[in-house]
């Protein structure tokens, strides 16, 4: 895939998105999060460390200020625990760090902003 097929993917994705994730981005869009700017669905390209070609991400928000990625986790997640696993080391090995909300926290809106304001 090339870096247009990955922005077009990227796009999809936010037109797409999930109940949760329009309640989190509801939350931090526009700087409203402690002044913070968050995307959407923002590709990470990296080259594969096996065969060198282009590889990428897209997680569900991102604050590149903080280098953090918020990852929001419904119930598929509980079935792709070591896919998860595999995705956030090569996040970290980019230098980003990773929070991952499950949908059920995002009912305690304070709690969820107290777990990253932990990363600024």
């Amino acid at each position: 895939m090339n870096k247009k097929q990955i922005i077009t993917l990227a796009r999809e994705f936010r037109r797409n998105q999930t109940p949760a994730e329009k309640i989190f981005w509801n939350l931090v869009r526009n700087r409203n999060f402690d002044g913070k700017k968050f995307v959407r669905q923002h590709p990470l390209i990296y080259e594969n460390r096996n065969d060198k070609n282009l590889s990428f991400y897209i997680p569900d928000f991102y604050c590149a200020e903080h280098k953090l990625v918020v990852e929001i986790d419904g119930k598929v997640h509980d079935y792709q625990k070591e896919y998860d696993e595999q995705r956030t080391i090569i996040i970290n090995e980019m230098g980003i760090r990773v929070v991952r909300i499950n949908n059920d926290e995002l009912s305690d809106i304070e709690k969820v902003k107290e777990r990253i304001r932990k990363f600024f």
